[in-house]
């Protein structure tokens, strides 16, 4: 048996990390990861980091040389392939349980169905586009790494605000089995994504972070409100709202 972990930091919660949000080949320690559950979610902003370093560089290598609208396309691509859409999907399910159903049971039902529906489709249309619109601003503005690291690290940042205070929606899935990370994980979180967002693109970081807590609440308060709490999918959303949230308020500052 695993025993307990009360240290509020590891270095091995950062591979956890990568590994429950990417499809990347990490190696991870399971019996220590299952310890250290949702201890871990401080190191959800440096697997953004991760992603931005995987798919900015190569992209600012190409920018000037492809046209910004494909280049943005081909960078969508690639971070819905390194994160096996996992964010894509729970906003899909959200979009389809929270509006499909008319009570909380039923909500959560379709939330837990594979299919997707109507308004799942429409939600990862939209998403899709306006985070194309808004690559396409970086690139153009020539911001593309410190734009991806920014918007990348404060979107899965807004993730451990929901995870921590939020109660579970339902009794099984994924955002039960991690649990939910104290105010002192969440608040290093919070504080590694907004250092490095400052970082690479200075004193707009401030306004990314207001656009980000904005997206957090609004997705919090939805959720709360239709279905009493939050899941996995509720994660993903939150994720993919706030991406949209500081790529079209930085592309509107640019």
């Amino acid at each position: 048996m695993a025993k307990p972990d009360s240290g509020l930091m590891s270095l091995t919660d950062i591979p956890a990390a990568v590994g429950l949000l990417t499809r990347l080949p990490v190696p991870v320690n399971a019996e220590r990861a299952t310890t250290r559950s949702a201890k871990a979610a401080w190191a959800y902003p440096l697997v953004g980091l991760v992603l931005a370093l995987l798919v900015g560089v190569p992209a600012s290598v190409l920018a000037g040389i492809v046209p910004s609208g494909i280049l943005a396309g081909l960078m969508l691509v690639a971070l819905v392939v390194l994160t096996g859409a996992l964010h894509e999907d729970g906003l899909a399910d959200t979009a389809d349980g929270l509006w499909g159903g008319w009570d909380p049971a039923r909500r959560l039902e379709i939330m837990k169905d594979s299919q997707i529906g109507s308004y799942g489709v429409i939600a990862l249309v939209l998403s899709l586009l306006l985070r194309w619109l808004g690559l396409v601003a970086v690139i153009e503005a020539g911001l593309v790494l410190p734009a991806l690291i920014a918007v990348a690290m404060l979107a899965r940042a807004g993730m451990v605000v929901v995870m921590s205070t939020l109660p579970h929606a339902r009794d099984g899935g994924l955002s039960k089995r991690v649990g939910r990370p104290s105010a002192s994980t969440t608040a290093i979180a919070a504080v590694i994504a907004l250092v490095a967002a400052a970082l690479a693109i200075g004193l707009p970081a401030l306004i990314l972070a207001l656009a980000v807590s904005l997206a957090v609440w609004a997705v919090a308060a939805i959720a709360k409100a239709k279905i009493g709490g939050q899941t996995g999918d509720i994660l993903g959303a939150t994720q993919q709202v706030s991406e949209i949230a500081t790529l079209l308020t930085l592309a509107t500052l640019l």
